[in-house]
């Protein structure tokens, strides 16, 4: 499993000896290994095709394979109003990336007083005083430092002072675009969650907690759960079909986003999960959701029956496309 090391400091790292207390995760630092940084938000393709050489490079070395990742993203602090919704979090990036051989995913912590450190500073604190890299593998389009104001031509002029070779890998590239995080946004924003997995290594996932509801879904014969505290970008208003997953136990599911019109529901991004198969009560546990494909847009019906009717459809349809 990729190890988490959440650094609370690197630009006065040269100071550790005599500060040992102010760096408690030091000790538990890989360094002198290939490193990559980035968002790393979703670990899509493009991000693992960087991940993959990162791995490569490492074991040529008998090194470490390190990645490099910022919490929160720079943008909830510079432009808090629009910040991109984050697609995983830190741990589930870990996770991901654990199954093409990162053995440590470093996480900076993102401050006003990092984000003005200047391209050297960051080079020089990070990546040579902190981590010791002896290589770095980048994407062309990689920026760093106050006001992004590194690129990979700066980036390649620090790393060949510093003497740590750099490899840039170009970006991957599906329907004639270039794979980002923005992009997947985009599409799970439109409800399209099967274009979004063909980007991404897993299928778009989710967590929450398990919240009691008005208790409708019951009273009709098809219980759900309702998630509260959702940890990541939730799809367009929709319903679709997945999978759910309870203490590693996976279930085929039919998800609900929005208001239910037929009830006269207002609440916009409401999430219900109906589990197949499963019979319990799930109120106070943690559900985990993937988002396999779109099954139709939320509709207001004339009465319960004919919703009962359409569940019943969709119920069939989510086990077809599983089998």
């Amino acid at each position: 499993m990729t190890k988490i090391i959440r650094l609370n400091s690197f630009d006065l790292i040269a100071t550790r000896d005599k500060q040992p207390d102010a760096f408690p995760w030091y000790e538990k630092l890989s360094t002198g290994g290939v490193v990559s940084v980035g968002n790393f938000d979703g670990v899509h393709l493009g991000h693992i095709s960087l991940i993959d050489r990162v791995r490569q490079l490492a074991n040529e070395s008998g090194i470490p394979a390190i990645a490099v990742s910022f919490d929160p993203h720079p943008a909830v602090i510079l432009r808090p109003d629009d910040a991109p919704k984050r697609l995983m979090t830190i741990e589930r990036r870990a996770e991901v990336m654990s199954r093409y051989g990162i053995d440590q995913l470093v996480i900076c912590p993102v401050t006003p007083r990092f984000l003005e450190l200047s391209a050297k500073q960051f080079f020089t604190g990070l990546i040579v005083d902190c981590l010791n890299a002896k290589a770095m593998v980048e994407g062309p389009n990689f920026f760093f430092g106050r006001g992004r104001e590194g690129d990979s031509a700066r980036l390649s002029s620090l790393c060949e002072h510093s003497q740590t070779s750099l490899e840039i890998v170009e970006p991957k590239v599906q329907d004639h675009s270039m794979i980002s995080s923005s992009r997947i946004r985009a599409l799970l924003e439109a409800g399209d969650v099967q274009r979004a997995s063909d980007l991404l290594s897993d299928p778009h996932q989710i967590k929450g907690t398990v919240v009691a509801g008005d208790r409708r879904g019951r009273e009709i014969g098809f219980p759900t759960a309702n998630l509260n505290e959702v940890d990541a970008l939730v799809p367009g208003l929709g319903v679709y079909g997945g999978t759910a997953i309870i203490n590693g136990r996976r279930f085929l599911a039919a998800i609900h986003v929005g208001p239910n019109p037929t009830f006269n529901d207002k609440q916009q991004k409401k999430i219900e999960v109906h589990l197949l198969d499963f019979d319990g009560d799930l109120y106070g546990t943690e559900l985990k959701v993937n988002f396999g494909f779109r099954l139709r847009e939320v509709s207001k019906f004339s009465s319960a029956e004919s919703l009962v009717k359409q569940l019943q459809k969709d119920i069939m349809t989510v086990r077809n496309y599983f089998n």
